[in-house]
C-alpha cells in the first residue's frame, strides 16, 4: 500500500498489483468476471506474464477506474523504438475521481519509479485531440510531454525525456502507414484490455451472422506486438487494407459499420 497525501491533492491510498496479490485486487476496467465471459481472467493472465519483463499496475484503493500500467519500452507490446524510456500501457482516471489531483499522482508516482530505474523518460501513445481510448493529450502536454513521432491516421508518440541527451522515440516503419495488404475486415488485438477478450469473438459471430468474416490477429506476444501494423495493438480494425478504428466496437457499434458498407 502506497500513501499519498500532497498539498492540494485529496488523500489516497494506492495498491501495486503484482504476483502476491492479483488474485484478489481487481483490474479497474473489469470489476469482476460476468457469467459467460473471462474479461477479468484474460487480463490478468496477460498481466502475470508480463510482469517479469517489468510491468507495473499502480491503481487508487477504490472501487472504480483510477490506475496506471507501465512497463520498459523495449518489453512493451507496441511497435515503437524507444530505448531506455518506459512506456506508459493505459493510463485511466475515470467519473466521480476525475479532478482531485490522482491523475497527477499516479503520473508522479511513475515518474520517480522510472527514474530510480534509471530510465532516461517516459512514452505514451495518443493523438493529437482527444479520442476514446487513448489518454488525454491535452494533458500530457499540460505535464510536459511533447510529439516525438507520429503514425497514420491520427497516432502521437509523446515522450517526456528526463534529460536532453535523451534519445528520440520514434514508431517503427511497420506501424506508420495505417493501411494492411490484407483486404476485407481485420482485427489486430492483444489482452492488454480486459474488454478485447469479449469484443473481438463476438465481432466474428456478428459478422457471421451477416455472411461474412472477420480476420482475426491476435497478438500472443510482444515481439508480434512490437512489429504489428498498428501503433495501437490493443485494438486496430481494418477495413479493405485502411485503418478503421481503435474504439472497441459494440455490437450495436459493429451492426452500424456492417449496414454503412453494405455488408
Amino acid at each position: 500500500m502506497i500513501k499519498w497525501d500532497k498539498k492540494g491533492d485529496h488523500k489516497m491510498d494506492f495498491i501495486k498489483v503484482d504476483d502476491t496479490n492479483i488474485e484478489k485486487e481487481h483490474i479497474c476496467c473489469c470489476i469482476t468476471n460476468k457469467k459467460g465471459e473471462n474479461c477479468v481472467s484474460s487480463k490478468k493472465e496477460w498481466m502475470q506474464g508480463c510482469l517479469k519483463d517489468g510491468l507495473v499496475f499502480l491503481k487508487a484503493d477504490v472501487r472504480g477506474k483510477v490506475f496506471i500500467e507501465y512497463m520498459p519500452a523495449e518489453n512493451a507490446w507496441y511497435p515503437i523504438d524507444a530505448p531506455g524510456y518506459m512506456h506508459i500501457n493505459c493510463f485511466w482516471i475515470s467519473g466521480q475521481y476525475k479532478g482531485k489531483g490522482y491523475a497527477n499522482q499516479l503520473l508522479e508516482q511513475c515518474i520517480e519509479d522510472a527514474k530510480k530505474k534509471g530510465k532516461c523518460g517516459i512514452t505514451i501513445i495518443s493523438s493529437e485531440k482527444k479520442r476514446s481510448f487513448l489518454p488525454d493529450p491535452d494533458y500530457m502536454k499540460y505535464k510536459g510531454f511533447t510529439a516525438a513521432d507520429t503514425a497514420s491516421p491520427f497516432f502521437v508518440l509523446y515522450y517526456l525525456p528526463f534529460t536532453d541527451s535523451a534519445p528520440l522515440p520514434r514508431f517503427k516503419e511497420c506501424a506508420r502507414s495505417g493501411k494492411i495488404d490484407e483486404q476485407g475486415m481485420v482485427l489486430y488485438y492483444t489482452n492488454q484490455c480486459p474488454h478485447t477478450a469479449k469484443y473481438a469473438p463476438l465481432l466474428s459471430s456478428i459478422a457471421e451472422q451477416h455472411g461474412t468474416s472477420v480476420s482475426v490477429r491476435k497478438l500472443e506476444t510482444a515481439a508480434q506486438a512490437q512489429n504489428a501494423p498498428s501503433p495501437f495493438t490493443t485494438y486496430s480494425f481494418y477495413y479493405n487494407g485502411q485503418f478503421v478504428t481503435n474504439e472497441i466496437f459494440s455490437e450495436k457499434k459493429f451492426e452500424k459499420f456492417l449496414q454503412a458498407h453494405g455488408l
